[in-house]
């Protein structure tokens, strides 16, 4: 019998990135959980970001997202460095843009692998690295009338 390295599951997939997008539109966590399923994957991981209603101790009445039209380039370039480095079997990756409300989905990405622990490591790389890479920033205005931009990078 084969040992575990040599099944096809335990490699990545053959194309693994399975939804990468950039939108305006509310996200759903259950369209990305979908697009990461895979019967060779025995973990997968999801991290959801939300609007919080405050941010460095100050409260947060508005805030938007916008990006930069290579936006959805780097958000590939990222995913692919992901791929490369962990078995992915299936990446999902989607980002909203425009003004959201306190509680709305802003990003939502996934991953799955043959196992837990390579799906936790590589849904968390992919959500560092698309907060530190894709040009995508947030604006949000506090409750005394302030503002800031917040980058991604």
């Amino acid at each position: 019998m084969a040992s575990n390295e040599a099944h096809p599951g335990e490699q990545a997939a053959q194309d693994p990135i399975r939804l990468l997008a950039i939108r305006e539109s509310p996200l759903s966590v259950d369209e990305i959980f979908r697009a990461v399923g895979d019967d060779a994957a025995g973990g997968t991981a999801l991290f959801v970001g939300t609007v919080r209603n405050h941010d460095g101790g100050a409260d947060v009445d508005a805030l938007g997202y916008s990006c930069h039209p290579s936006a959805e380039a780097e958000l590939r370039r990222v995913a692919e460095k992901v791929v490369a480095d962990y078995p992915v079997r299936a990446l999902a990756a989607v980002h909203r843009v425009g003004d959201l409300a306190v509680g709305d989905l802003a990003v939502v990405v996934a991953v799955s692998c043959p196992h837990r622990a390579e799906a936790f490591e590589a849904c968390r790389r992919l959500i560092d690295d698309l907060k530190h890479e894709v040009p995508i920033w947030k604006h949000q205005t506090f409750s005394d009338g302030t503002e800031e931009w917040v980058g991604a990078c």
